[in-house]
C-alpha cells in the first residue's frame, strides 16, 4: 500500500459516493489508473462496502446500550451458540468478544426502554450459558465516527 492508496482509502472514507472523476482528480491520478486502484482496493479486501449513514434518532432509535455479557463457561458449543444467536437480531449492532471481567459486548439500539427489557428477557436472556447481563446507556454521544486513521499507517 503506497501514499496514492491511502489518500483514495482516506477519501472514500469521507465520501463513499465520490465520482472516479472527482476521486482522481483529488489524490493526483489520472482517472483510469484511480479505477484500477479502487477495484484493487476492494478485491483485496481493504475496501469492505460502501454504506449509508442513517440517522438513528430520526428513526425513532432513542436508546443506544451497551450490553456487558458474561458466559457460565467457554466450551466451543457455548461460544458458537452465543454467537449465533445474537446475529438473529437486528437491534445488536455489534458484538465484541472481550477480554477482561466480561466475555462480550454489544452495541444495541432500541425505541425505548420497554423495548430494550424484551430484546433482554424475551431473546437474549434465552441463548443458554449466559450468567449475567450488565447494560450501561449512553446519555449523550460525543463522537461518532467509521474512519480509521489512514494517516498514521506505515
Amino acid at each position: 500500500m503506497d501514499l496514492f492508496d491511502k489518500k483514495i482509502l482516506k477519501a472514500l472514507q469521507l465520501d463513499g459516493r465520490i465520482t472516479n472523476k472527482d476521486l482522481s482528480e483529488h489524490v493526483s491520478l489520472s482517472q483510469a489508473p484511480c479505477w484500477r486502484r479502487v477495484d484493487a482496493l476492494e478485491k483485496q479486501g481493504y475496501i469492505k462496502g460502501y454504506t449509508a449513514i442513517v440517522d438513528q434518532d430520526k428513526l425513532g432509535l432513542s436508546i443506544t446500550a451497551f450490553a456487558q455479557i458474561t458466559l457460565d463457561n467457554h466450551h466451543p458449543e457455548t461460544v458458537e451458540q452465543f454467537d449465533q444467536g445474537i446475529q438473529q437480531w437486528p437491534e445488536i449492532l455489534e458484538c465484541h468478544a472481550t477480554s477482561g471481567e466480561y466475555d462480550y459486548l454489544l452495541k444495541i439500539v432500541a425505541r425505548d426502554m420497554n423495548d430494550y427489557n424484551q430484546l433482554i428477557y424475551e431473546k437474549i436472556l434465552r441463548i443458554p450459558s449466559i450468567r449475567s447481563i450488565n447494560t450501561s446507556f449512553s446519555m449523550q454521544q460525543k463522537k461518532r465516527t467509521s474512519h480509521l486513521p489512514i494517516q498514521d499507517l506505515s
